[in-house]
């Protein structure tokens, strides 16, 4: 993914999450700017975490362990991200959410943009 498609992926992040923060009491966002930081953060403890545990522990990884992951990261996120704050509960119904809307709007996560890539390079040889 390009640059250009980074910056529209934490936009539309921030979209989300500013959304979310309207709808769940016990989550709230102060701006978009924060927003957009919060989008960023968890972009990048998701990528840690991916890899060191591995894909499926992720909040891109599906199941419980994926959704408890995502929510540990929203609550983790707003002690680095000024503006945002969460209880855990709030952390939860956020990321029950955002996984609702991912169901309907996909977004590509860092692990398939590399797993397409490795594909590209397979179909390449």
């Amino acid at each position: 993914m390009h640059f250009l498609g980074h910056l529209i992926r934490f936009a539309v992040s921030a979209l989300v999450l500013l959304f979310v923060s309207w709808i769940v009491p016990a989550f709230s966002i102060g701006g978009y700017w924060s927003a957009f930081l919060l989008a960023l953060v968890i972009a990048v403890v998701a990528w840690i975490i991916e890899g060191i545990f591995g894909k499926n522990i992720t909040p891109f990884g599906r199941g419980i362990v994926g959704f408890l992951t995502s929510a540990f990261v929203i609550w983790v996120a707003q002690f680095i991200v000024g503006g945002v704050h969460s209880t855990i509960l709030g952390a939860i119904l956020a990321a029950l959410v955002i996984g609702i809307i991912d169901l309907f709007v996909p977004v590509s996560t860092p692990f398939d943009a590399g797993k397409d890539r490795d594909d590209h390079r397979e179909r390449a040889r």
